[in-house]
């Protein structure tokens, strides 16, 4: 098996936009999925990428981004899947981790060939992503368990589309082997 990375999308958020309220129900079943495979990462030393948007903050780095998400309302949603020392932290502008960002330089100088994907939104920045790693050849795997979305019946249709169409691994964070 190629050596895995856990990509952690955009869960460093003040969930200051538009579709917050229709996330927010998600992303608080989500965490429990995704501090399952934080902590089986670290404790296998699977690198843990963090792929964040800036929120259009162009002066912004890892540090100030997290502690404005750790100042905001909804602290309680980033505290328990906030990097540790040992992540590597990736800021994009637009859906994909992969568009305009170095995360396919890092994951080659990692020997990376497989991610398993989880944060949030499935129906937008998680299938974006999928798909690009699946055209760099890259293995996917996506735990349904560890994603949030906004519209449940698209974020379906989505992970369906990642396991039909991009031969994504689509199992739960508990039976995900990193």
């Amino acid at each position: 098996m190629p050596q895995t990375a856990l990509i952690v999308i955009d869960m460093i958020n003040t969930y200051e936009h538009d579709d917050a309220a229709l996330l927010l129900p998600s992303v608080r079943e989500a965490l429990t999925g995704i501090g399952t495979l934080l902590a089986a990462a670290r404790e296998r030393e699977v690198p843990v990428v963090y792929v964040n948007d800036n929120f259009g903050l162009w002066r912004s780095h890892h540090g100030e981004i997290l502690e404005e998400a750790l100042a905001g309302p909804h602290a309680d949603l980033v505290e328990p899947v906030r990097p540790d020392e040992e992540s590597l932290f990736v800021v994009k502008a637009r859906h994909s981790v992969f568009y305009e960002t170095p995360l396919a330089y890092l994951l080659g100088r990692l020997g990376v060939g497989r991610l398993v994907l989880c944060g949030q939104v499935t129906e937008q920045c998680v299938l974006y992503s999928a798909l690009d790693a699946h055209v760099r050849h890259l293995d996917v795997t996506v735990a349904p368990d560890a994603v949030a979305h906004i519209h449940r019946e698209l974020a379906d249709a989505a992970l369906r589309m990642m396991e039909v169409n991009m031969a994504a691994e689509v199992r739960d964070a508990a039976d995900v082997s990193l």
